[in-house]
C-alpha cells in the first residue's frame, strides 16, 4: 500500500518536504513543499525546467515533475521538522528515460523478469576539509599511514558519531567507521540492502554527510582525489543476487561452491557469468562509475603517501586481493573496487546491473583469475585492458560499447555522451599554470 505523505507528516510533526531528484551529473536538486501542498504534490509532482539542471533538455521542454516516491521518505534526523524524499521524474505522462533514478528502475524491472533481485552495499568514502575546502580539517592528521588512525578519527568523533547515530535511528544497520588510507579521510559503513534502496540511501547519505559537516563549520568531499599524493575517495560496491526482494529473499543465486577459478572462492555459474559481465564491459562502465576529469587521478595515479593507491588500473579480479578491479572476500558476492565518490549513486547501480544482465544473457567468461598483488607484479599480466586514462578515453569506450549504450537506454546515453563531452570540452579549453611553467620558454 502507498504511504500516505499527508498523514506521515501531520503523524511525524513534518513542516517540510524536500522533494529531490539527481540529475546526470549526480547533482542533487530539491524543492522544499509545505506538508500542507503535499497530497497534491503526491497526486501531480512538483515542477522542474530540467534545462536548468544537467539533464539534455531545452528551456522551450514542458516542465519536468518530479512524483514523490513515498517508499524512499526519510525524516532529516537533524532536521527533524524536514522530510527528503526522492522521485520519479515525468514529462506529458511519460516517465524521462535519461532521469537516473528512472534508469536504474527500468535495469531493476528487466533483472526482475529473469526472476534476479540484486543486493548492494556501498562504500562512500569522503574527506573532511576546512570550510573553503582549502586543506584537511585535522592540522595534527599528518601521519604518512594514517588508516585506522585512534586518534585521527577521536578528533573528529563529534562528526563521525552524529552522522552514525543518525544511521541507527534511521534502521540502516551501521557497523563500523573508521579514518581511512588517507590524511582527513573516513569511511562509515552500513548494512546492504536492495540496489534502489542502496541508491537512496547512498544518495541521502552524501546530503546527510554533507550537511553534517557543515554545521561543524567543515566542508566534506567526495570528490575522487581531492589531495594530490593522498589516496583519493572510492565507492566501493558489494554486489550480490537473490530470489527475491527484501525480506523475501532467501536464496544468493549467485552462492556455489565447485570448480574453476570461480567456483574456487564461491561463485556459482550465474555468479561468474554477471561477473564475466562486469569484466567485458569495464572500460566502458569507467564513463559512468569514474565520471569527472578528476576521476583518473584516482585510478591512474602514481604510488601515494601511504605506499598504495587501492584503485585499479587494470581489468582483472581476484579472490581477496585489494590490488584488483574486482575482489571475491567469500561466496555469493563480489566487491567492485573501480567507481569513486564522484559516481552517480542510481547510475552506478544502474550499470553494474546492466553489465551484468548482459554478462548472464551472453554467458560470459570473467576471464583468468590473477592472484598476485597487482601493485608489485602487475606488469607480468598479459592481456588484460587497461582501464582509460582520461574521461575522454572513458567516453569513447562507452560510446563504442553498443550493448551496453542499448542496456542502460539509447536516450540515456545519448543525452549522458553529449553533456559529458560538453564538460570534456571545457576542461580542454582551461589553461593551467603547469602549461606556462613548462611551455613559455620552449
Amino acid at each position: 500500500m502507498t504511504q500516505d505523505l499527508a498523514a506521515f507528516a501531520a503523524e511525524r510533526g513534518i513542516k517540510y518536504f524536500m522533494i529531490s531528484f539527481t540529475d546526470l551529473f549526480g547533482g542533487q536538486r530539491a524543492k522544499l513543499v509545505p506538508a500542507q501542498a503535499i497530497a497534491d504534490m503526491q497526486a501531480e509532482g512538483a515542477g522542474f525546467a530540467g534545462f536548468a539542471t544537467w539533464l539534455d533538455m531545452t528551456p522551450a521542454h514542458p516542465d519536468m515533475l518530479a512524483v514523490p516516491d513515498p517508499s524512499s521518505v526519510i525524516q532529516l534526523p537533524w532536521k527533524p521538522e524536514v522530510a527528503w524524499v526522492a522521485s520519479t521524474c515525468v514529462m506529458e505522462d511519460q516517465e524521462v528515460a535519461q532521469a537516473p533514478r528512472n534508469v536504474l528502475r527500468k535495469l531493476i524491472g528487466e533483472a526482475a523478469e529473469m526472476g534476479l533481485h540484486v543486493k548492494t552495499g556501498v562504500e562512500a568514502e569522503f574527506f573532511l576539509l576546512t570550510a573553503d575546502g582549502a586543506q584537511i580539517s585535522d592540522e595534527y592528521d599528518t601521519a604518512s599511514k594514517p588508516c585506522y588512525d585512534q586518534q585521527a578519527v577521536m578528533r573528529r568523533y563529534d562528526v563521525v558519531r552524529e552522522i552514525c547515530d543518525y544511521m541507527l535511528e534511521l534502521g540502516w544497520g551501521p557497523y563500523q567507521n573508521d579514518h581511512e588510507d588517507a590524511n582527513g579521510q573516513f569511511e562509515m559503513n552500513w548494512e546492504f540492502d536492495d540496489v534502489l534502496a542502496t541508491a537512496d540511501k547512498h544518495s541521502f547519505f552524501k546530503f546527510m554527510v554533507k550537511s553534517v559537516a557543515e554545521k561543524h563549520g567543515l566542508r566534506a568531499t567526495f570528490m575522487p582525489k581531492p589531495v594530490e599524493g593522498l589516496t583519493g575517495n572510492g565507492c566501493h560496491v558489494h554486489v550480490s543476487v537473490w530470489d527475491a526482494p527484501g525480506e523475501a529473499a532467501s536464496t544468493n543465486v549467485f552462492a556455489s561452491a565447485g570448480d574453476g577459478p570461480t567456483g574456487e572462492v564461491g561463485l556459482g555459474e550465474q555468479g561468474k557469468h554477471f561477473l564475466g559481465g562486469i569484466m567485458s564491459h569495464a572500460s566502458a562502465m569507467a564513463a559512468i562509475t569514474n565520471p569527472t576529469v578528476n576521476s583518473y587521478k584516482r585510478i591512474n595515479a602514481p604510488r601515494t603517501m601511504s605506499g598504495a593507491t587501492w584503485a585499479p588500473n587494470t581489468v582483472t579480479w581476484t579472490g581477496n586481493n585489494r590490488t584488483h578491479m574486482v575482489r571475491v572476500p567469500g561466496p555469493g558476492r563480489f566487491e567492485l573496487r573501480l567507481p569513486d565518490g564522484a559516481a552517480n549513486p542510481y547510475l552506478l547501480q544502474a550499470v553494474i546491473i546492466a553489465a551484468g544482465l548482459d554478462g548472464i544473457r551472453n554467458q560470459s567468461d570473467p576471464g583468468k583469475r590473477h592472484d598476485i598483488d597487482m601493485y608489485a607484479e602487475g606488469h607480468k599480466v598479459r592481456g588484460a585492458p587497461k582501464l582509460p586514462l582520461n574521461m575522454l578515453d572513458a567516453l569513447r569506450a562507452y560510446d563504442k560499447d553498443k550493448g551496453l549504450k542499448a542496456a542502460m537506454g539509447e536516450e540515456f546515453s545519448a543525452a549522458f555522451l553529449k553533456l559529458k563531452q560538453q564538460e570534456w570540452d571545457d576542461f580542454v579549453s582551461h589553461f593551467s599554470r603547469w602549461e606556462k611553467e613548462n611551455t613559455l620558454d620552449i
